[in-house]
């Protein structure tokens, strides 16, 4: 289901519980919500969407994924980035790493752990942000 963007700074500031099997429907509507918004969004967590658990969808190119519970375990090549977000106005500067692996769920509870480098490792480090509260 679509959901609405919040925009609380309240709820967006706060750090996101672990997800768990009853959380795979808000993992499937932040899939939604995300591909409703693709022409101005290329990843979301669930406090995007109202949900304080930590799960984050993004477009990795044209494919959507989603992650429960996910967890950089290692990063390298720092640089200075500027980001938006559909839940803030204007953009920011950021610290960013151009290579990161991550440790999360997928969509049936089983852990992964994949390497990603470039825009798709900058979404995934701005989407994990947000599961710890952290607004850019």
């Amino acid at each position: 289901m679509i959901k609405p963007i919040c925009k609380d700074i309240i709820l967006l500031g706060r750090r996101s519980q672990e997800a768990v099997r009853e959380d795979i429907s808000v993992a499937q509507d932040l899939l939604d919500t995300l591909h409703a918004n693709r022409e101005h969004c290329v990843g979301m967590a669930a406090n995007m969407i109202g949900v304080s658990k930590c799960i984050i969808a993004f477009f990795d190119g044209m494919r959507a994924e989603v992650m429960l519970n996910p967890t950089i375990t290692a990063q390298s090549g720092e640089y200075e980035a500027e980001e938006g977000c559909l839940s803030l106005t204007g953009r920011r500067k950021t610290v960013r790493y151009e290579r990161i692996t991550v440790r999360y769920q997928d969509m049936q509870l089983k852990s992964r752990t994949k390497t990603y480098t470039g825009w798709t490792a900058q979404i995934i480090q701005h989407e994990i942000d947000h599961c710890h509260g952290i607004i850019i």
